[in-house]
């Protein structure tokens, strides 16, 4: 018997897709369309917004989530029988843990081995170039302005990889808020903004217009990026992508000039 999946996180789906367990998705939410060709399949809410009458009568075996939720999505898809399995990664290893344990649940072992194989030695490429290259621009990666939230610490693993220094350091680790205080003490010589669910579709103007940030060295050489969030907050196969975008961010000259259709670079 094929499972029946329905996914409401997008890094759910681009772990399936990339395990080639696709067939067993039966819906998604609108945001998985950004991360897997998953056009043709319904398209639903997600953790905070879904309906679980439309959930349940896609007859599911699975519903799979991430955290944070809201309580009574969740509560109304268990009231309705339905089994809702949450994941919650938090640094790169979790990630990775999360691919494997979906291939066990789906009989795919292997194929996830070898997906988190892959990842890997790609991120291990990127490290290894970027470590011959010093100094460590400092890098400020943003996924949410009110209230001032960096970006998820498996980014901040990513920044460091990419031949960064993640900064500020956040005032709380599971909520990552940071004050505006903090950001202008550190002075970051770059600026990602990657909003969560806005693509590219950051005003850059409203935030360049935020006191002080006319001084920081990252406004004043125009590093300010804007990166499409897909590739930063997916916890699943795309941050291997992201990762390569944040090291052509970081470092151009070892890397590349970012071209790539998911940056957006700020000249004014």
């Amino acid at each position: 018997m094929t499972p029946r999946i329905v996914s409401l996180a997008p890094s759910a789906t681009s772990i399936l897709v990339a395990l080639g367990a696709a067939k067993h998705l039966v819906g998604v939410t609108r945001w998985c369309k950004d991360v897997a060709p998953v056009n043709n399949l319904p398209a639903l809410g997600d953790c905070w917004r879904c309906k679980p009458d439309d959930v349940a009568a896609l007859r599911p075996d699975l519903v799979i989530g991430s955290v944070p939720y809201r309580a009574e999505v969740v509560d109304g898809l268990l009231r309705r029988g339905l089994t809702f399995l949450a994941m919650n990664p938090r640094q790169l290893e979790d990630v990775f843990s999360d691919i494997l344990m979906l291939g066990r649940l789906l009989g795919r072992p292997q194929r996830a081995a070898n997906v988190v194989r892959r990842m890997r030695a790609r991120m291990n490429r990127i490290a290894r170039r970027a470590a011959r290259n010093r100094p460590r621009p400092r890098v400020y990666c943003e996924s949410w302005p009110k209230p001032l939230m960096v970006s998820p610490a498996w980014v901040e693993e990513m920044v460091e990889l990419a031949g960064g220094r993640f900064v500020p350091a956040p005032a709380s680790s599971s909520e990552r808020i940071v004050s505006e205080q903090a950001v202008l003490h550190a002075r970051p010589d770059v600026v990602i903004l990657a909003w969560a669910a806005c693509g590219l579709r950051v005003d850059v103007g409203k935030v360049l217009r935020r006191p002080g940030w006319s001084k920081l060295p990252a406004v004043r050489h125009c590093s300010v990026y804007v990166v499409s969030d897909e590739a930063l907050n997916t916890p699943g196969p795309p941050l291997a992508e992201g990762l390569e975008l944040l090291a052509k961010i970081i470092h151009p000259e070892v890397f590349g000039v970012p071209r790539e259709k998911k940056i957006r670079r700020v000249t004014s």
